[in-house]
């Protein structure tokens, strides 16, 4: 999974996050086991819980803003093992909220990756509980049992996700396998029919033609062709909602077509996979211009500017309306490469694409 695509999920550990802050700095508030007693908190224990409060929120803000890189969820790691130790330190005793502190931090890194990374948390978890304990009072049979027990649970939360990540591939898998024999069946049953009767149709244009009957030739051709235009019209919507696109306006072979001039500007380098998709995305560029603008003049620059490919269409055609959706196939493949797609239209049409050149 693309990095990318773990910002809803990223999000929700933030807000959790400033949750656990909020509930344990009330928690210690009301516990009479504290060494300030009942409604107390001493002041290092409240500028601990604040900074901690306050660094929730900053990665929750941040996050937001969509600046989801690897670096932060490390420095997010690492700041969660240190407010969990400083908790620690502060409150050991029989109910110390640093024990939750130190689940927060196994969980936010057991739902995101596989068992062994949490595995290697939950043990620099338990190595910094123990360092803990040694460094407060030594270590007695009871502190020992609540490390033993932060390493039970930790291996059951890194158990438990990579269990469910399996079982998501596995029903994803059968989901696919679904939806591929539905497909088929499709297929099969209607398209495939129907290029089947258009062969035979074309057999009989064949033999009219060779008896000379070339009215009766043209009279089934044109049949033929608005048959063609309907099942044409038909696989479109279908591929359609494949995509997951609402349909617009129908568009058949009858549709009137420009043939515009086109101006091709082309210098970057890469990848074959790469520069296959951004053929394809120039090449459905010029028959959206075709099909859809109406244009007489049809502009495709495609620079490559340091890690990044730049993709600039425009045409002079009529333009789209200010609701009108990115043009989906397009738009799909800038979305499989990580790329970023923006439209403009006014009274004709530019899209500007930019593509990681990785």
């Amino acid at each position: 999974m693309k990095l990318s695509e773990f910002k809803d999920l990223d999000l929700s550990v933030a807000r959790a996050r400033i949750a656990l802050s909020i509930v344990a700095m009330l928690s210690l508030y009301v516990d009479p086991s504290t060494s300030g007693g009942l409604f107390h908190l001493n002041t290092h224990e409240l500028i601990i819980l604040l900074c901690h409060l306050s660094y929730s929120v900053a990665i929750y803000f941040t996050l937001s803003r969509n600046f989801a890189r690897a670096s932060l969820q490390l420095i997010s790691i690492f700041l969660d093992l240190f407010f969990a130790t400083a908790i620690a330190f502060l409150t050991e005793g029989q109910t110390s909220a640093s024990y939750v502190f130190f689940l927060f931090a196994i969980i936010a890194v057991g739902i995101r990756t596989s068992l062994t990374p949490t595995i290697a948390v939950t043990l620099v978890s338990v190595a910094l509980y123990l360092l803990v304990i040694v460094t407060t009072g030594g270590i007695s049979s009871f502190y020992m049992m609540r490390a033993v027990y932060l390493a039970i649970a930790g291996y059951l939360i890194g158990f438990f996700s990579q269990q469910r990540a399996l079982f998501e591939d596995q029903a994803h898998e059968l989901e696919a396998r679904a939806e591929r024999l539905s497909i088929a069946r499709s297929l099969h049953d209607g398209y495939v029919q129907a290029l089947a009767g258009v062969n035979l149709r074309l057999e009989t244009c064949r033999a009219l033609l060779s008896r000379d009957r070339a009215r009766d030739c043209l009279a089934e051709l044109t049949d033929l062709q608005t048959g063609v235009a309907r099942e044409y019209d038909d696989v479109r919507k279908y591929l359609r909602s494949l995509a997951g696109v609402e349909q617009g306006l129908a568009s058949n072979f009858s549709t009137p077509v420009s043939d515009p001039r086109f101006d091709v500007r082309a210098s970057f380098s890469g990848r074959g996979l790469l520069g296959e998709h951004i053929l394809q995305i120039m090449l459905e560029g010029l028959r959206n211009a075709r099909r859809h603008g109406m244009a007489n003049l049809v502009k495709i620059d495609v620079r490559g500017i340091g890690d990044k490919v730049s993709i600039v269409i425009e045409d002079d055609g009529v333009g789209m309306s200010a609701s009108a959706s990115q043009p989906w196939a397009i738009a799909s493949r800038v979305a499989e490469l990580g790329g970023h797609l923006n439209m403009h239209s006014n009274g004709s049409t530019q899209l500007d694409i930019e593509i990681p050149n990785a």
